[in-house]
């Protein structure tokens, strides 16, 4: 168990290997018992590939710990309609096809989401969630998309973050993984009774906040997006 202090930091290109490293160790570790495959390199830097494609137009959030250990990351990209995005390239599901709304300001995807599978403080893991959170509240015409494994969907929902499944679930990095749509009026309430878990001002720096002390509960149902 992990029960130490933390601060949230938006990470920079020269740590997206160790992003990519973390995902996919903690997606084997939460659903394969610890058991990496020996291509999970593979995994890594095809993470790794995709993610600095994806830079220029993501924000990348970490929780880590005072040592500099990652202890939970997620990020969110704002899509210029060029990308292929992952909803795509796993499920062939066109983002523009899929949305079911009358007009859209912008349209993100959400990936990366894991949260080291010793962690006990679901606190952490509402901070990250409400970083993109925020991001989707700023106009009531944004949607988010993602690729979410079965068991933070029920989280999401038990969070009262409301979610559109797009598709039948397939096995990725090792789970269960659902295509969902994320709404403005989906993540309001979520992002209403969160949003003092982070600065106000943290998407416009990369400078380091101290979080709130933690609220530790005894769970272990964190896993990755």
């Amino acid at each position: 168990m992990i029960l130490t202090k933390n601060y949230l930091e938006k990470l920079q290109k020269n740590q997206l290997l160790n992003l990519a490293e973390f995902v996919v160790k903690e997606n084997f570790k939460h659903h394969s018992n610890n058991n990496l495959p020996k291509d999970y390199k593979d995994d890594v830097n095809a993470i790794y590939k995709e993610e600095l494609s994806f830079y220029e137009n993501s924000e990348i959030y970490a929780s880590k710990n005072y040592s500099g250990s990652i202890l939970g990351a997620i990020r969110v990209l704002k899509w210029n309609y060029i990308d292929v995005l992952p909803l795509q390239k796993i499920f062939g599901i066109n983002p523009l096809l899929a949305i079911n709304k009358p007009s859209v300001n912008h349209i993100y995807h959400v990936g990366r989401f894991a949260v080291k599978k010793e962690v006990r403080d679901i606190s952490l893991f509402k901070e990250l969630l409400v970083c993109v959170a925020k991001l989707i509240c700023n106009h009531k015409d944004n949607i988010a998309f993602a690729e979410c494994d079965s068991k933070l969907l029920r989280i999401l929902n038990l969070l009262g973050v409301k979610t559109n499944i797009l598709g039948e679930s397939v096995n990725y990095l090792g789970s269960e993984t659902i295509p969902i749509a994320m709404t403005y009026d989906g993540v309001l309430g979520f992002y209403n009774n969160n949003k003092h878990l982070i600065d106000k001002n943290l998407e416009n720096t990369t400078e380091v906040y101290t979080l709130p002390k933690s609220v530790v509960l005894n769970t272990s149902r964190h896993t990755t997006l």
